[in-house]
């Protein structure tokens, strides 16, 4: 493949709805450009960008795959993003490198909920864009009613430059309302011919709405449109791509990625109207932690890495994009997370799974190498003197929770290690050891998402695991007060054992950092000064495994004012007993409670479903605490129990379509209702049994 200059460069991200065609649409362009030889199916598994054994089994996107396709002497890096809400870890990635995005529409389905999700995701990055509605000849396909639902959701800057000739079965043209022409598909062939006569009315309509939305682009043209003059088929052309690439106009193409007809119109709409890496910038900070702009023009290196990927055969595989200057192979690089530098090895540039080796990348271009050491995804590469770093790109944070443990034992370490390169593949996995519950824990985007990922580590690492419900860390403390005692005497031939200890718990104070607050108050020498160490010891030892139901001890009071002793039978470990002992009696009699994590919840959900997620909050056991409207959306803070929360994920999407998101932290711990308290004590004392 030729090098390109950073004009002749376009990076289009393709967003939408799953199922819309994307990946489909992605294998037509590379095959129209004669990318590849032949026309790869979803259905069949054949396609460039659908390479990984789950994307093939499954039918669906789950990484954001990339291909470059030469089309008249420009280079386009088509950038094909998963459609499943699991997986937006990657859109978000794949939208951070590209300079401009396809939203692709289906003929038949219209705007669905991907489809409002990819639009946000859109702002959110401010890219512009130009929509593809895709499946022309599907049944049903209607072309006016879809582009009535996008202005409807999105607004009237959303405006057709082409009109199909014919829809569903009777799909057989397009009109291209710049150039004013009409192609027809006639068996492979696309042959240009008189626009029908049936729809010059149309036509002419849908022309002039689309010349008055572009012409806002362009001061000079809006003055010349607005005074009655006709602008030249140049200005027309120029007000599109300008409208394009500032945003103002939202281009809306139509075509068939599965018969490929209007794929070679929309490469042409792609080199003439989106933006070129050369208008794009990025912020970042320089060597003193200032805040810069970092755009194509400036010399210095300045590389984001935005995935990481377990290649089979070349092991990590790291993938960039370079924002300014120039990265060469076997070269050497500055991470600036590490402060250090990376050895670079081979450049490539990545197609599907194939990666063709080059020599250097340059400003605006995405590449990968292999290999590296201590780089992952969010890292900016640059050199020593510069020290420029990139603004890493938020994820979204993981919102479903399981425990997940190996099937074999003694797999515990060999499944560490796997799930730490997958975290590292990909960011929206997070990866927790509990203490305090004994669990290894996997936060993920949902079901189908930790689904994918348990698969991998069977078929990457060998590596069999389960997956459960995690167990809530519950505490106990108390809320009364009592004395208790403790003795341990045990007589055998020759030495014994003697320690004896009455003690006074309590609740702590409020304030106190500490679980056990222990307070000396013995006199008269009734425990030995050397022996009440080893009560305290043998106090904080039994916190861990609390006498209620066996969860940690907090917030108590333990006060040691009275016990006795033996010459020769007292030891410190006779006091440890004791302690524990008497800790044991007394905390069962101080009215002990249970107490469970509370999450701190924000969630964002259309007006509409206020209602029954509200109403599934009470059911949770939530508290409401204030709602305020964001973006044309809601959001409902509340306080609502872990337990309830670790399938939250799944609830929500039910509820509202897939349109309502959340994020929850912890917040504090409460006491358990007694019912459920009940049922978690005897479930408790059941596994103990």
């Amino acid at each position: 493949m030729k090098e390109y200059g950073t004009e002749f460069l376009r990076n289009v991200a393709l967003v939408g709805h799953g199922g819309t065609g994307k990946t489909s649409l992605a294998e037509a362009m590379l095959f129209v450009s004669k990318a590849v030889n032949r026309l790869g199916k979803v259905t069949d598994g054949t396609t460039v960008m659908d390479f990984d054994p789950e994307e093939v089994r499954r039918q669906i996107s789950i990484n954001t795959a990339l291909a470059p396709a030469e089309w008249k002497n420009h280079k386009i890096n088509i950038i094909d993003t998963p459609g499943y809400f699991d997986f937006v870890g990657d859109v978000i990635a794949g939208l951070t490198v590209a300079d401009a995005a396809l939203l692709v529409v289906c003929a038949s389905s219209g705007v669905e909920v991907g489809t409002e999700k990819s639009w946000t995701y859109l702002e959110e990055q401010g890219l512009p864009r130009t929509v593809f509605v895709n499946k022309m000849d599907r049944e049903n396909a209607n072309f006016g009613k879809v582009v009535e639902q996008l202005r409807e959701f999105f607004g009237p800057k959303l405006v057709p430059v082409q009109l199909p000739i014919g829809e569903a079965d009777t799909f057989r043209g397009i009109v291209d309302l710049v150039a004013m022409k009409a192609y027809f598909k006639e068996g492979d062939a696309v042959k240009e011919g008189p626009i029908p006569a049936e729809m010059q009315d149309q036509v002419e309509a849908a022309r002039e709405e689309m010349i008055e939305a572009a012409s806002v682009a362009d001061e000079e043209l809006m003055e010349k449109y607005l005074e009655g003059e006709s602008l030249t088929d140049e200005e027309i052309e120029r007000a599109v791509r300008l409208g394009t690439q500032t945003g103002e106009l939202v281009p809306i193409l139509c075509g068939s990625a599965q018969s490929t007809f209007g794929v070679a119109l929309l490469n042409d709409h792609i080199v003439q109207c989106m933006p070129s890496p050369a208008n794009r910038t990025i912020a970042g900070t320089n060597a003193q932690g200032e805040a810069i702009t970092i755009s194509a023009a400036d010399s210095d290196l300045a590389a984001l890495v935005y995935k990481t990927m377990a290649d089979p055969y070349v092991g990590k595989l790291t993938l960039f994009r370079v924002f300014s200057g120039t990265i060469r192979s076997d070269s050497s690089c500055f991470n600036v997370r590490t402060g250090r530098d990376e050895r670079i090895g081979q450049l490539f540039l990545i197609k599907g799974k194939e990666q063709i080796p080059v020599s250097k990348i340059g400003p605006g271009d995405l590449g990968a190498v292999a290999k590296l050491q201590e780089t992952t995804t969010n890292d900016t590469l640059t050199t020593k003197d510069s020290k420029i770093a990139i603004q890493p790109i938020s994820f979204p944070k993981p919102n479903m929770t399981l425990a997940i443990q190996p099937k074999a034992k003694g797999d515990e370490d060999k499944i560490a290690s796997a799930l730490a390169r997958l975290s590292e593949e990909d960011p929206t996995i997070k990866v927790e050891r509990r203490t305090d519950t004994g669990q290894n824990l996997i936060h993920g985007m949902g079901d189908v998402h930790i689904e994918i990922l348990t698969s991998r580590l069977q078929k990457k690492f060998g590596v069999e695991v389960e997956l459960s419900t995690p167990v809530v860390p519950y505490r106990e403390t108390i809320r009364g007060r009592a004395k208790a005692e403790g003795k341990h005497k045990k007589q055998t031939g020759g030495r014994g054992q003697y320690g004896h200890v009455w003690i006074e718990i309590s609740p702590a104070d409020p304030d106190a950092e500490d679980r056990l607050v222990f307070v000396d108050d013995i006199f008269g020498g009734a425990v030995p000064r050397n022996y009440i160490p080893a009560v305290e010891k043998g106090l904080r030892e039994i916190l861990d495994d609390g006498p209620l139901a066996g969860y940690p001890v907090e917030g108590v009071r333990v006060s040691l004012f009275d016990g006795s002793y033996h010459p020769v039978d007292s030891s410190e470990m006779a006091f440890k007993i004791a302690a524990g002992l008497a800790f044991r009696k007394g905390f069962l009699e101080a009215n002990p409670v249970l107490l469970e994590p509370i999450m701190n919840v924000e969630i964002t959900v259309p007006e509409a479903f206020m209602g029954d997620v509200m109403g599934d909050l009470n059911k949770k056991r939530g508290r409401i605490l204030g709602m305020e409207p964001r973006g044309g959306m809601q959001v409902i803070k509340a306080q609502v129990p872990m337990a309830e929360m670790f399938k939250y994920a799944i609830d929500l999407r039910s509820m509202t379509q897939g349109r309502g998101s959340f994020t929850s932290e912890f917040s504090h711990y409460e006491e358990v209702p007694a019912q459920i308290a009940e049922q978690v004590i005897a479930e408790s004392k059941k596994k103990e049994e």
